[in-house]
């Protein structure tokens, strides 16, 4: 294993998801070309990697995530041609492409499960899991994880949509198929894969039955599908069939649910050659009960725990990714800041501040750059998502409150991340020139980015130095972690520290001033990065305005 530091231990990821960025044609959907028009604005951001969601041919089921040709683009997004195209702009200014791999499933209107459905002697029958008898899984997305094929008398598998059938990784011939198709997007000249609940892929033998908890129908099927007895194996064999021998450094991110410390050191070892980092979730489930639309207030302790622990754990072995936003997660600055006007600056640059100097790979998705926030939903006929959809219907039948249902989908459904981007003040945001998909944000007409990038002071500016300072400053992304004050609910503080550089960071989580005791050895300090005016050197005694964030560097006497 080389012992070169990998160069995206100092990138920074902007995922697009190409639905909702940017529309060139009018038809209210976003698209290749429109990301191609938009490509200036990251470059001025200064992020490295773009990550996409996925632009696969698909029936849309799950907004792309069920995929039905893998080598393909679907026409809602344009051509081959165009992503080419998309491509070359973006190796031309500097930066990387990641896509989006969604092999734990496929649309159940792949031609693999079309064929696998043609009959119990299919050739492709065990590409998918099929039970005469199926055990008591839950799906991800309400209901059960089985669905009865009248035709053949059987079940198949589906953790997610009943249209997002799971593929069998036992089966040998579907691991080449997909190495296969992963080598020709390499060959096509994309820079990695973000891996989607790749942890998924190896089954526990027999299929057993799950836990039933809490009066639900089904059982919980996650210890025998997450991080089960092969999925070292399999990535170990993708490793080699797919990434080994080749001159350039590709980037692998797998999304593990559920995944521990421990096992992601295992996963991130670069000895072992599975991926180069986990998207985990145990920080952004801190707010939530026993599902993602039980909601309940976030304790700051709770968050610098999570965040300290994975910090420490993966401190000499592995890396983290960092992020607070992805096409799964509502708003941050709605959901552990402020996004009423006077407070949403300041709260939306603090969230960034604390994050990206962790240490690790921070990930930026589309509108975080401009404190977009979570969207005025009204009624149910404004949501769009399958899981959120499902789990209104569900709970209604099963007797609960319509309008407390319709509450939690407003605060934690998947939607507020997928209105449109706010380019500017215009109609539709500057995103379409149609009906959009998803309605705009109304507050699009004070935040867009036409605005923010007019406006030094702006969330947009505020990323684009905590960017440049990760670029230029080593301890940023190389730096030891220390966390400070781990029982306090208000400030969040901690220490970085590579050679002779240390720095301190501060963050106010509240809407209240917050006194902090400053270590005498750093009175003095220079300030680096606030997100408040006139802060000069570190005083003696200091108290954080609502929402303020801070980060001051000193240089110490060894090297």
């Amino acid at each position: 294993m080389t012992t070169e530091t990998p160069w995206w231990k100092t990138a920074v990821v902007y995922q697009i998801y190409p639905r909702s960025f940017a529309d060139s044609n009018g038809d209210g959907i976003g698209d290749l070309p429109g990301i191609i028009d938009r490509l200036d604005h990251l470059a001025g951001l200064g992020v490295d990697v773009l990550w996409l969601s996925p632009v696969y041919p698909s029936p849309q089921d799950d907004n792309g995530y069920d995929i039905s040709d893998y080598q393909d683009i679907d026409p809602v997004f344009g051509t081959l041609a165009d992503f080419d195209r998309l491509l070359a702009a973006v190796h031309e200014r500097g930066m990387k492409l990641v896509m989006d791999l969604v092999v734990n499933h496929t649309s159940d209107e792949h031609p693999w499960f079309l064929e696998s459905r043609s009959g119990r002697d299919s050739p492709k029958r065990d590409w998918y899991w099929w039970r005469a008898e199926p055990n008591n899984w839950g799906s991800f997305f309400s209901g059960s994880a089985w669905e009865l094929d009248r035709a053949s008398g059987e079940h198949y598998l589906h953790l997610f949509s009943r249209k997002q059938p799971d593929l069998n990784w036992e089966n040998p011939e579907v691991r080449q198929a997909v190495y296969a198709m992963m080598r020709w997007w390499l060959d096509r000249g994309v820079d990695g894969f973000r891996m989607d609940v790749i942890n998924a892929i190896s089954k526990a033998p027999g299929l057993p039955d799950g836990e039933v908890r809490n009066g639900s129908r089904y059982g919980d099927g996650s210890p025998h599908y997450l991080c089960g007895p092969r999925i070292h194996e399999f990535l170990q064999e993708m490793h080699r069939e797919v990434f080994a021998g080749r001159t350039e450094r590709i980037l692998t991110i797998g999304e593990m649910p559920g995944v521990t410390v421990d096992q992601a050191k295992r996963f991130t070892d670069p000895e072992r050659r599975e991926v180069d980092m986990v998207f985990q979730f145990e920080h952004v489930g801190l707010d939530r009960g026993e599902g993602r639309f039980d909601v309940r207030p976030l304790r700051l302790t709770d968050l610098k725990a999570s965040l300290g622990a994975w910090q420490d754990g993966l401190n000499s072995t592995g890396w983290n990714s960092l992020y607070w936003n992805n096409h799964d997660q509502p708003r941050i600055v709605s959901r552990f800041g402020d996004d009423r006007s006077e407070h949403r600056v300041r709260s939306a640059t603090m969230l960034a501040t604390v994050l990206h100097l962790h240490r690790g790979s921070p990930f930026i998705y589309q509108g975080e750059e401009l404190g977009m926030a979570n969207a005025p939903f009204e009624r149910l006929d404004d949501f769009r998502d399958i899981e959120s959809l499902n789990h209104y219907a569900e709970a209604v039948a099963a007797g609960a409150d319509p309008e407390q249902i319709l509450s939690a989908l407003r605060v934690a459904g998947r939607d507020n991340a997928r209105t449109p981007m706010q380019w500017d003040a215009g109609p539709n945001a500057g995103f379409t020139t149609g009906l959009p998909w998803l309605p705009v944000n109304p507050d699009h007409v004070e935040i867009n980015a036409a605005a923010a990038v007019a406006d030094p002071d702006s969330v947009y500016h505020h990323y684009r130095r905590l960017i440049d300072l990760r670029h230029t400053e080593p301890v940023v992304a190389h730096g030891d972690f220390t966390m400070l004050m781990p029982d306090d609910e208000q400030v969040y503080a901690f220490t970085r520290r590579y050679r002779a550089t240390e720095l301190l960071v501060l963050g106010n989580f509240s809407g209240s001033p917050a006194s902090v005791p400053v270590p005498a050895d750093w009175e003095g300090a220079e300030t680096v990065i606030a997100n408040v005016s006139g802060t000069g050197r570190l005083p003696s005694t200091l108290t954080l305005a609502p929402w303020e964030a801070r980060v001051h560097r000193r240089t110490r006497g060894r090297g």
